[in-house]
């Protein structure tokens, strides 16, 4: 392997792929394959057409369970081979497509099944995945929102812990992210879209839209404190890894995702995309977040300074869990086991489910 682009995405990704529904045996195969990372899309896309084809083979058999296992695998193959190849647009958006097609055939088989719901969004359409727990009469709702490279395709695996007890997952595609990042570039307002999701939530009869939390990984992790801020709709908030200040994460960041800021950002130049950042800011905001918040750092995090994480959590102005996981890298997808089950106790108290 001579590409630092490839080692770096092995260096930084390798547990998140794991962790989110990526075969071990297809992590460590496809990345040993490939040379260039000119040829990081394909390799994933290919191994995502495997997935796919034993879908459809599940389906022709009758075996619906199995074929939701291979389709949610596909489409997260398919994305994590278009996550941050920004330098390849056309590429990137053919396997986008792939992910989302993936993840659409295996809606009907997964448990619970999925609903795909579009929503308004000013003069624009935005989507989500809403699954609803079985046996449960208007539950709550968790609002799931990704990060700068993730998409609500790849948030299959953590829907699973908020529905297992008895709460139901909207994972939405926000501006600059997963099938809105192509017209909507990044909205540092993030309780705008929230804000729409919500209106959608409260149209329905089947969830509770009275008791709505909030989710968000990385980025997101921002996207959920700037939204409780100014939503009070939302009950409690989840914000894992997300910056206080996006800017004081530039340096550190890999150039890959310097480039998929200046591409979500629909910005001219990376030097426009920095300046962008400024606007992505706590200071300010976070005190007016009155609701319960549970937030999470990983004391290693190479990508967004945990100290973020703790000064969000000593500006919030509700109660606060600050859970920071030592050896813990972004997102602390090397240690899972130590937030994603007690994070998903704490907002079933915190909602009512169960």
């Amino acid at each position: 392997m001579s590409d630092a682009k490839i080692q770096a995405a092995i260096d930084h990704w390798a547990p998140r792929y794991v962790e989110n529904g990526v075969p071990i045996g297809d992590f460590l195969e496809v990345t040993s394959s490939v040379d260039s990372w000119d040829e990081w899309c394909a390799a994933w896309s290919s191994r995502g057409e495997i997935h796919e084809a034993e879908g459809d083979r599940a389906v022709a058999e009758g075996r619906g369970r199995s074929a939701g296992y291979h389709y949610s695998t596909a489409a997260v193959c398919f994305h994590f081979g278009k996550f941050l190849f920004v330098h390849d647009l056309d590429q990137m958006r053919v396997a986008h497509s792939k992910a989302v097609a993936a993840h659409r055939k295996a809606h009907p088989y997964l448990i619970p099944p999925v609903e795909r719901v579009e929503f308004a969004y000013g003069n624009h359409r935005l989507v989500g995945n809403l699954r609803k727990p079985s046996g449960v009469d208007q539950p709550p709702v968790l609002l799931m929102i990704p990060g700068l490279d993730s998409a609500k395709e790849e948030l299959t695996s953590n829907e699973s812990w908020f529905l297992d007890r008895g709460m139901a997952t909207f994972t939405i595609d926000g501006p600059g992210q997963g099938e809105a990042e192509y017209e909507l570039p990044i909205e540092p307002r993030y309780e705008l879209p929230v804000r729409a999701a919500i209106d959608a939530l409260e149209s329905r009869s089947d969830v509770d839209p009275g008791r709505v939390g909030g989710w968000g990984v990385s980025l997101g992790g921002y996207y959920v404190v700037r939204a409780a801020a100014f939503e009070p709709r939302l009950k409690a908030i989840i914000s894992l890894s997300g910056p206080f200040r996006f800017a004081d994460a530039w340096e550190g960041l890999p150039s890959m995702t310097k480039l998929a800021v200046q591409t979500r950002f629909h910005a001219g130049s990376v030097e426009e995309a920095r300046g962008r950042l400024e606007e992505m800011d706590l200071t300010g905001v976070a005190g007016k977040v009155t609701c319960p918040a549970y937030i999470m750092g990983g004391d290693l995090d190479r990508i967004v300074p945990p100290e973020g994480a703790r000064r969000i959590a000593a500006e919030v102005s509700g109660p606060v869990r600050l859970n920071m996981v030592r050896n813990g890298n972004h997102v602390s997808s090397n240690k899972t086991y130590l937030y994603r089950p007690e994070s998903a106790d704490w907002m079933a108290e915190r909602l009512g489910a169960g």
